[in-house]
């Protein structure tokens, strides 16, 4: 059996969504929190990009799941059971796009090298040409007659399969909704196509069947070609970009969990109390702001590589030394990028405290905790939300930012920043490399632009002034 490994931010992200399960049991029980999700449950936009997040938090959490592989027979020795290498359930799914290395740069779906090189012909004449991969179309005998008709043809089998699969899921779909509603088969059918449905049900599947399409042809023409290519030293990009997922994930998340309960209590007890609470927290802030945070960062990140240095022999990967400094980043980031959601907060809770059922509360005795938990941070939560998402975008970039500086995450750990910072050279040769930068803004662009129209949906939702009784 494998060897279960739990890094640090294995840990806080399955407790992320530990309180994330725990607040929607909590919010089910409350109509007043059920209301806001309700909309935007019925919200087509905001349910289709809910459905592209939730391929990416799934791709994340297999990520997620690290062990120690079982080492083969021939290679145990005495109790050592286990591979020193650390791997994850996501490596174990895509094993054929991990273990296939070329010698270095190859385009997508290429047959071949990128570059020229010196190759001995059978009658020992030496040509330069471009030399056959090792594994990227491998099947082919010629490759300039094979290749088109055997991409058309993978991606007709990638098609079918995905049909099915689709078919499957929207037929199962179909009879637990009718079985509820007390409909029958045909009629939900009919009900889901039409969009008479309260959820957009519609919207989903056909989110889903597009999403579907992309990981059966990803995944056919991946297992026989580079998709997209590979780099200097040879490595799929297709499987260092879907790495790169839980990378982006875990810095969005795991920073907002450490920068929110600062912001949310700092900033509505300075609008709420004022006065000498008021001053200390501004000064706080405005202290902190005057500190360049890129040297902060940096500060930080260097003084945690003389600790792990100095404590080498407490990690047994580079897997665990690289967690622990993207773990450090979170904390460096959340520790810096707090102050502009306080001082939002802050001028929306002088604002709120003003009006009249505050005062209301006040005039009875109400305890002002209980106020700020009942009044004040209910009516800034569409405030939070959208400022988590934005920031959340803004820190997947950031990240790019830091890693080109050399203080962001490890340059052996896979991340966007990494295969953008790795592409700026790569552009600036010739021919141009530019798939590496192109994977890496495909997968970004797609996450973030679903992170902000989700938000936007969520943003109205839990606005009380855009709410309407419809």
């Amino acid at each position: 059996m494998p060897d279960l490994v739990i890094l640090w931010t294995d840990f806080f992200i399955f407790l992320l969504i530990a309180l994330v399960l725990s607040f929607g049991f909590f919010a089910a029980g409350k109509e007043h929190l059920r209301a806001p999700w309700r909309r935007v449950a019925r919200s087509r936009i905001g349910m289709g990009a809910l459905v592209i997040l939730g391929a990416y938090v799934l791709i994340g959490v297999l990520d997620s799941v690290h062990y120690h592989p079982t080492l083969p027979e021939a290679e145990r020795s005495g109790s050592a059971m286990h591979s020193n290498e650390v791997l994850s359930l996501l490596d174990y799914l895509v094993t054929p796009l991990r273990e296939r290395q070329e010698k270095t740069y190859s385009a997508p779906l290429a047959t071949h090298l990128y570059t020229k090189e010196n190759i001995e012909l059978p009658d020992g004449r030496m040509v330069r040409d471009f030399p056959r991969l090792i594994h990227g179309g491998a099947h082919l005998q010629d490759p300039e007659r094979d290749w088109a008709a055997d991409v058309a043809k993978t991606i007709a089998t990638a098609v079918v399969e995905a049909l099915v699969v689709w078919l499957l899921i929207a037929g199962g779909l179909t009879g637990w909704l009718g079985r509820r509603s007390g409909h029958t088969f045909t009629e939900q059918r009919r009900r889901i196509m039409s969009g008479a449905t309260e959820v957009p049900w519609s919207v989903m599947l056909t989110v889903l069947g597009v999403l579907l399409l992309a990981a059966f042809v990803a995944g056919n023409l991946g297992v026989k070609y580079h998709l997209f290519g590979t780099d200097k030293v040879g490595e799929d990009v297709f499987y260092q970009a879907l790495k790169s997922i839980r990378t982006g994930l875990v810095i969005g998340t795991l920073t907002t969990l450490v920068m929110l309960p600062a912001a949310i209590m700092m900033g509505v007890m300075a609008g709420y109390f004022r006065g000498w609470v008021d001053d200390v927290i501004q000064y706080l802030y405005t202290t902190l702001n005057s500190i360049p945070g890129v040297l902060l960062i940096a500060a930080a990140i260097l003084l945690l590589h003389v600790y792990m240095n100095k404590h080498a022999d407490e990690f047994s990967s580079l897997v665990e030394r690289a967690d622990l400094r993207l773990l450090f980043l979170c904390i460096i980031l959340g520790v810096t990028s707090w102050t502009g959601l306080c001082r939002l907060l802050r001028g929306e809770a002088l604002k709120l405290r003003e009006l009249d059922y505050v005062q209301a509360a006040q005039a009875f005795g109400v305890r002002n905790f209980k106020i700020i938990g009942r009044h004040i941070i209910p009516n800034v939560l569409h405030i939070v939300m959208i400022s988590v998402v934005l920031d959340f975008s803004g820190l997947v970039l950031a990240e790019a930012v830091l890693s080109y500086v050399n203080i962001g995450v490890d340059p052996t750990m896979d991340s966007w920043g990494n295969m953008i910072n790795s592409a700026r050279l790569e552009m600036a040769r010739e021919p141009v490399v530019w798939w590496s930068l192109a994977a890496a803004l495909v997968f970004m662009f797609t996450l973030v632009l679903a992170a902000n129209l989700f938000s936007d949906v969520v943003r109205d939702a839990f606005d009380p002034r855009l709410r309407s009784g419809g």
